[in-house]
């Protein structure tokens, strides 16, 4: 027997084909929508990382110099004889404060210059210097070599971001008019002219130079010029470092420096500048990886400043957390899923549970201001209040996650139990809640991941201070990852801006590792019906 269609079910007409022609097209258009909309997303996310990972590059690395520091017991201001104490509580700066002095003279002439001779080391700089010698008192009376630590603007100035530096050989050969204070400079060659047609001036002119253009130094017979008056074949300038003679240098002897951008608009004067290029020359600069970043607190200054305050902050608090709201949370999704009575008072609790999920953070930290610190009165600042703050701010999170986990289970399950002579709370205990498990544990890791990555209900219960200790228990002051972002990102120097960045990071590989985390465990332990 033959099958034969029904009229009426396969429309072949133009219309029918105009329809169905369309319904494809717009299909066609929601698929591009959806691939347009994830490119869009993947685009915004890369730029985002892009941008994150640029500014944080430069904090990776430090520069620090390695120096022969004589110590003497008169440099520290040490006694005879002196005790433990008297030797942590010495002045380490003033040993490296005059090795510097010794390389760089003319420093001492007054007390501006030996000011920001003094400032290119770090406040801590001599730290690794009284480690040394606190933990080795016969090192006294002998020569050190130790690393010390350079401020933020020197590291960055050898970093490449103070100004760019431009270096031009010499054609002709130069003879000094002195050794030191304001000297000129002639050369046997037009070595000069590019800066006088760079400006715009005639060939024949004198052109005075301001801090608004760039700086020109000469570098010759061990010692820099810079200069203030230029024409085509001469200059004229103060002397930043004295040079060892008046003698005539050879072509190729001496270059010109261009610092790019004027000495007016960098924070950086050029005499220190010149100090810094002076001291590679001598190769006391060394880089290397920022380890200091992980393994100190915070600090005001930029070069000192680390995270390690604010990871641990963060790690007490989020144990807190979840301590408090995985059993409370796990425990009110059963009893409302499985126990509790169908009732109008059990239907208020589950609304009120649902919008809390939807109210703002700042509002549970008014609550925690109110409550833990103004009735309570628990701590400032301490992890077991935010733990405290954030565990009621997530717990909505974990109870509708919980709930849907336990409701996802198969009735079957319940009744197989029921049916072999399983009590309700066993059915549910032995039997439910642990295929339930992934789901909550998701759940669970999600809230968390939330709560790590809050500020604002942080603010307001005071872990906005400025934490330099490593807090050693819950009720220790001590701040975290996000509120350590939120400080450095207010700051103006350059290395907290890298350090803003490179927290970012930090704060972005613990949220990716706990979301890893939840989608592991539920491939791992998910049950498929």
């Amino acid at each position: 027997m033959t099958d034969v269609a029904a009229p009426g079910i396969f429309d072949t007409s133009p219309a029918a084909k105009r329809r169905i022609a369309k319904r494809y097209r717009a299909e066609v258009r929601l698929r591009l929508a959806g691939i347009g909309a994830i490119a869009f997303a993947f685009c915004f996310l890369v730029l985002l990382i892009t941008d994150i990972l640029t500014k944080a590059w430069p904090g990776f690395t430090e520069n620090e110099l390695t120096l022969e520091v004589p110590v003497s017991a008169e440099t520290l201001g040490l006694g005879p004889n002196p005790d433990q104490a008297q030797i942590a509580g010495a002045d380490f700066m003033a040993p490296i404060r005059q090795l510097l002095v010794s390389y760089f003279p003319g420093a001492a002439d007054d007390r501006r210059s030996r000011t920001r001779l003094f400032q290119i080391i770090s406040r801590g700089g001599a730290d690794p210097l009284r480690d040394r010698i606190v933990a080795d008192p016969s090192l006294i009376g002998t020569t050190v070599k130790v690393p010390v630590y350079l401020n933020d603007d020197a590291d960055y100035f050898y970093k490449g971001y103070v100004t760019p530096i431009r270096t031009t050989a010499s054609a002709g050969s130069a003879t000094p008019s002195g050794t030191s204070g304001t000297i000129t400079l002639t050369s046997t060659a037009q070595d000069f002219l590019p800066v006088l047609t760079g400006a715009g001036a005639l060939r024949d002119a004198t052109l005075p130079l301001t801090d608004k253009a760039p700086s020109r130094l000469v570098s010759i017979n061990g010692g820099v010029l810079k200069a203030t008056e230029v024409s085509a074949d001469r200059i004229s300038g103060e002397v930043l470092i004295p040079l060892t003679s008046t003698s005539m240098a050879a072509p190729g002897d001496w270059k010109i420096l261009t610092l790019e951008q004027p000495q007016g608009d960098r924070k950086m004067s050029d005499r220190e500048v010149v100090w810094l290029l002076a001291l590679k020359d001598k190769g006391f600069v060394s880089s290397g990886i920022s380890w200091r970043f992980l393994s100190s607190g915070d600090s005001r200054e930029a070069e000192l400043a680390g995270i390690k305050g604010a990871l641990v902050g963060s790690a007490l608090t989020m144990l807190i957390t979840l301590l408090l709201s995985l059993p409370i949370g796990v425990g009110a999704a059963i009893y409302l899923e499985e126990f509790a009575p169908k009732n109008r008072f059990v239907d208020v609790i589950e609304v009120n549970i649902n919008n809390l999920a939807a109210v703002p953070s700042i509002v549970f930290g008014l609550l925690g201001l109110a409550v833990f610190l103004g009735f309570f009165g628990l701590p400032r600042s301490a992890p077991l209040v935010g733990g405290l703050v954030l565990a009621l701010l997530v717990l909505p999170t974990i109870i509708i996650a919980s709930r849907a986990a336990l409701n996802a289970v198969p009735p079957s399950i319940r009744e197989a139990a029921l049916g072999v002579g399983a009590s309700h709370q066993q059915a549910v205990l032995h039997h439910v809640l642990p295929l339930a498990m992934p789901g909550i544990f998701t759940g669970t890791i999600i809230g968390m991941a939330h709560a790590l990555g809050e500020t604002a209900p942080l603010l307001l219960i005071g872990m906005v201070a400025f934490i330099v200790d490593t807090p050693t228990s819950a009720t220790s002051a001590a701040t975290v990852l996000p509120v350590q972002v939120f400080l450095w990102s207010d700051l103006p120097e350059i290395g907290f801006r890298a350090k803003t960045s490179m927290a970012i990071i930090v704060l972005l590989v613990f949220l990716f590792a706990m979301n890893g985390l939840a989608i592991f465990l539920r491939s791992r332990f998910e049950k498929r019906w």
